[in-house]
């Protein structure tokens, strides 16, 4: 069996994946939230904290999913673009843990993101020629319009983590998503693009989130294999919404999972705020991603798929 391990280092959440080239198969999976992005923007840098926590939890999966960390893929995201400290990061975790990671751009971000979407899309027998594709992360939010066989993207600096341990008001978060909207809609209109017939697909924790709760699921109880292909309406952020308003701390980390309660409402928000600008009544959600992407790259550039 061809089979590759692909970690996911984002700027809050650490995935690894086993893949199965020949069959394009998921083997096994390790996910924790780290919360590596946590205290960035006040510093500029990725806390010792943050750093222990990302080690712990390369540890965790190696004993879990039994993978040599020097041949796994690995890349990390936006909190490592924005990090000043990056490089001493990055040698921190090759001494303690024999890993090398390779910090990469938002385009290749995009494009990776964008290859385990198509995949995902064929695989749940969804039309996968004209979409857009929103991938709300830590640090950053990628937009992605794919239209046939090629497509078009662009990653802007906000993210549920950097926006949440930013704009502490909620009307402050309104008033700058309302921002960034108006930035989006100036890169959508520049592709000069009818975008009313195309799909919209969500990735990611918050949609996939959203999408659970809509299925009845809780963190404990995640069956991605239901939340792939399913479909989230702006009512459906409304009505997690007001459960996070009013339900108690315990109840929403049974259904959000320890390290998401505190950012989840802002991812919520920005997921609106793209469906306003799309002019989208619902979207597709998927859980495939960047890792899934990784992977996926790696078997055919290894002609191993």
């Amino acid at each position: 069996m061809n089979k590759i391990t692909t970690i996911d280092l984002g700027s809050n959440s650490f995935r690894v994946l086993i893949y199965d080239c020949t069959n394009h198969k998921i083997l096994d999976e390790y996910n924790e939230v780290v919360g590596m992005a946590d205290g960035l923007n006040d510093t500029g840098l990725i806390s010792f904290e943050a750093q222990r926590r990302v080690v712990d939890a390369i540890n965790k999966s190696i004993k879990k999913l039994k993978y040599e960390p020097s041949k796994a893929v690995c890349v990390t995201t936006a909190a490592m673009r924005m990090a000043n400290n990056s490089k001493e990061v990055l040698d921190y975790f090759k001494k303690h843990c024999d890993v090398n990671f390779k910090i990469i751009d938002g385009q290749e971000e995009a494009r990776l993101t964008l290859l385990a979407v198509q995949y995902a899309l064929k695989r749940e027998n969804i039309n996968s020629s004209n979409f857009i594709l929103l991938d709300i992360g830590g640090g950053s939010t990628e937009i992605i319009v794919n239209k046939g066989a090629e497509y078009f993207s662009k990653s802007f600096n906000f993210g549920i983590v950097t926006l949440t341990q930013k704009y502490f008001a909620k009307d402050e978060l309104i008033s700058q998503l309302e921002l960034y909207k108006r930035d989006i809609k100036a890169f959508l209109d520049s592709l000069d693009i009818d975008l009313s017939s195309f799909t919209f697909v969500a990735t990611a924790g918050t949609p996939t989130t959203i999408a659970a709760i809509k299925l009845g699921q809780d963190f404990f109880h995640y069956d991605k294999e239901k939340v792939n292909g399913s479909t989230v309406n702006l009512s459906d952020l409304e009505d997690c919404l007001n459960i996070f308003k009013n339900e108690s701390k315990e109840n929403i980390i049974k259904l959000v999972g320890k390290g998401r309660v505190e950012f989840i409402e802002v991812g919520v928000f920005i997921y609106k705020s793209i469906f306003e600008v799309l002019e989208k009544n619902e979207s597709i959600v998927l859980d495939d991603g960047l890792r899934e992407g990784v992977a996926i790259d790696f078997c055919i550039k290894s002609k191993l798929a």
